[in-house]
């Protein structure tokens, strides 16, 4: 069924794609334009809108790339899964603040502003590595007219146009645009959330954080979307391991262990590592109340990578046996990091 071809038509122009390619280079562009809004409101009024606040988790979140990285790298420089590099890379933002969720009475509220905003910091270096490492041949025409529709969303905000229905068309034709170039399409949907306006019709000197805010109103309309169908349909259609012959087996491939290593041990160990050197170096303070336990319970769950790896999967691998492998390792090891970052934070010392 998800092989099955779907051809819209526009007059003579047709997009002739498989159901399976809708639900990654479709629905996932809504997901990112609402990790894309999520990303402007942080920068704007959130954790990430002074440097002093921002200090740790972005040099937290480095850590949190960097060494997940490295780990996949040594395991796979010579091998051909070298392009899966950037699985271990990423955190699902949603999944790890769930966690967070249900610990609420036990964990100081800072912890979970500090994990949201290295999520956010990671979103960001996951699109970054999506849009220069994982595109295929360019189309610089298209390229090109996708460019010239940023320009014209970006200067449709400068003029004060705060019609949604505005953005969303020409955002329509931004992620057309981006189809056709060759650059992974759902780069569109972080682009158009730049360009929605932050600040209120008739309202000077009106923010992000304001109900009448064209961009915290198509956040709200969208995020229950992206959260409660656009996420389980992409997870039910990509993250299917089929257990033939012995899928848990192939976890000892470089290919599994890397993943696993990189989001387990690597994510935690670069998350702790940059930021007890950005507190020794006074760059970054531990937030009020949170200890190095909690924050290494925080470390842990930044590994549960799953929506975002398995992604980044599919841009990575077209070979069957290491997508089985990638998608397996993912699965276990973003359930270790969450079992073993939950653990953590409920034996922790409350403050």
């Amino acid at each position: 069924m998800l092989d099955r071809e779907f051809s819209p038509g526009f007059g003579d122009y047709s997009l002739d794609k498989p159901m399976i390619a809708w639900i990654n280079e479709g629905l996932m562009t809504i997901f990112f334009l609402v990790v894309g809004l999520e990303i402007k409101r942080e920068l704007l009024v959130g954790e990430l809108a002074t440097r002093k606040n921002a200090m740790l988790p972005v040099i937290a979140a480095a850590g949190g790339m960097i060494v997940p990285a490295g780990i996949y790298l040594a395991l796979n420089a010579s091998g051909d899964g070298l392009s899966g590099w950037g699985i271990p890379m990423a955190t699902d933002i949603a999944f790890a603040v769930g966690v967070l969720a249900l610990l609420k009475k036990r964990i100081p509220f800072a912890l979970k502003v500090f994990l949201t905003a290295l999520a956010i910091i990671d979103d960001i270096g996951a699109v970054i590595v999506i849009a220069f490492f994982y595109t295929g041949s360019i189309s610089w025409a298209a390229l090109a007219a996708g460019l010239g529709l940023f320009i014209l969303l970006l200067l449709m905000n400068r003029l004060g146009v705060r019609l949604i229905s505005v953005y969303l068309v020409l955002g329509f034709g931004l992620w057309l645009a981006l189809l056709e170039s060759g650059v992974h399409a759902t780069i569109a949907g972080v682009l158009l959330a730049l360009t929605i306006p932050a600040r209120g019709p008739g309202r000077k000197g009106s923010k992000a954080e304001e109900p009448e805010a064209p961009l915290q109103r198509l956040e709200r309309i969208l995020e229950p979307w992206a959260a409660f169908l656009i996420v389980p349909v992409f997870a039910f259609a990509n993250s299917g391991v089929v257990f033939e012959g012995s899928p848990l087996g192939s976890l000892g491939e470089p290919v599994g262990l890397g993943i696993i290593l990189g989001l387990v041990i690597g994510k935690q160990a670069g998350i702790v590592l940059f930021s007890w050197i950005a507190i020794r170096l006074r760059i970054g303070s531990l937030p009020r109340k949170v200890t190095w336990r909690h924050l290494h319970g925080a470390a842990c769950l930044a590994g549960i990578g799953f929506t975002m790896s398995l992604f980044i999967t599919l841009l990575a691998f077209e070979d069957a046996s290491q997508l089985v492998q990638a998608k397996t390792a993912i699965l276990v090891a973003s359930l270790i990091a969450g079992v073993l970052g939950g653990v953590l934070l409920y034996t922790a010392k409350r403050t």
